[in-house]
């Protein structure tokens, strides 16, 4: 059975929903949603990142998005429609949610077998 995909979304309903994300903002293009996501360490980044994929999956929104160590940059449209749908900004959501928990580094935990270089 195949799921039904949602609408693209107008002009003024897209500006209306990045308007209520947190800290998201309209591409140049006006076709997509985009955020910078902060972390302490490479290992909370990738961490939320694979957690965010795996809700992406789940959706089929695939985000396009990058990583330079504590950083992730991302940018999210929903490519079969063309532009931004209802999807983009369930995905959204769920990464805002993601990284306030993913953020946060245990006390006391380290890597075993992992020596730091010298």
């Amino acid at each position: 059975m195949m799921s039904t995909r949602p609408d693209k979304m107008s002009d003024d309903a897209a500006r209306a929903m990045v308007a209520g994300l947190d800290n998201w903002t309209m591409s140049a293009d006006g076709a997509a949603i985009e955020k910078t996501f902060q972390f302490k360490n490479f290992g909370a980044a990738f961490g939320f990142m694979s957690r965010a994929a795996i809700t992406a999956e789940v959706l089929d929104l695939h985000p396009e998005w990058s990583n330079v160590y504590g950083k992730v940059a991302v940018r999210l449209t929903t490519h079969d429609v063309g532009g931004l749908s209802t999807l983009d900004e369930e995905l959204a959501r769920a990464m805002d949610m993601m990284a306030t928990s993913t953020g946060i580094k245990p006390a006391g935990i380290k890597p075993a077998g992992i020596k730091k270089a010298e």
